[in-house]
């Protein structure tokens, strides 16, 4: 593609609590098939998994704003009683589940887990790693996470991240070339975070300096994000 042409953005959208699009790829689409059968499950739970900056975060999101989940955090997990954090949500959401790891947190965790099934509501966990490397010491919560449906994220790949730094600038009102998006996707780390902050600080420094967005810009915010 050279210089000057527009990128597209073939991809499937969802929305998130954000207020922002999930866009559906290759490396996600089997967790996102999960998500659309909600609440067709086959059991309570389904544990996502994937390295940092592979857009968990984000597919919980959007598992939320479709679902009406109620997000749950280990500090409410061990101060109330599972149906006060449900609140008559049918489905909850934790993420970085290992941190519910450990102590009293984990008794509280298969205290949820059991109301959750018996009140026919769903729990979705999100953590790096599928929970049957999980340091689980209750039992009786091991063999329920390593019998629940888990399915992985990979890392973003070229074109999800193109595509995704493209609608980043349009959610602002700006049209980039496509060779400052192959400039950026050369020298950045292929996360989502890294994705919105790089954007971010394009946007800031093409304002305060009154310049349009090119690769000079680009290599300036960067080389400045780096030092």
């Amino acid at each position: 593609m050279s210089p000057g042409a527009q990128l597209p953005l073939d991809f499937d959208h969802r929305p998130a609590l954000s207020g922002e699009d999930f866009l559906v790829a290759p490396g996600n689409a089997g967790a996102v098939a999960w998500l659309d059968r909600w609440p067709d499950w086959p059991g309570p739970l389904l544990a996502i998994h994937g390295p940092a900056g592979c857009g968990k975060t984000h597919l919980a999101q959007v598992f939320m704003a479709a679902s009406g989940a109620r997000a749950i955090s280990t500090d409410a997990l061990g101060g109330a009683e599972p149906r006060h954090l449900l609140a008559g949500a049918r489905a909850c959401v934790l993420e970085d589940a290992e941190a519910f790891l450990g102590g009293d947190l984990e008794e509280a965790l298969l205290h949820l887990y059991n109301t959750v099934q018996e009140t026919g509501r769903h729990m979705m966990l999100t953590a790096r790693r599928p929970p049957a490397r999980w340091p689980v010491r209750l039992a009786d919560l091991r063999s329920r996470l390593k019998a629940a449906a888990a399915v992985g994220i990979g890392p973003p790949d070229d074109p999800l991240i193109t595509a995704v730094i493209v609608k980043l600038f349009a959610d602002r009102q700006l049209r980039v070339d496509a060779d400052v998006v192959s400039f950026m996707l050369t020298r950045m780390e292929r996360s989502f975070e890294t994705a919105r902050t790089l954007v971010a600080a394009v946007d800031r420094a093409a304002l305060a300096e009154r310049r349009n967005i090119t690769v000079p810009l680009v290599r300036g915010v960067m080389e400045e994000m780096s030092s």
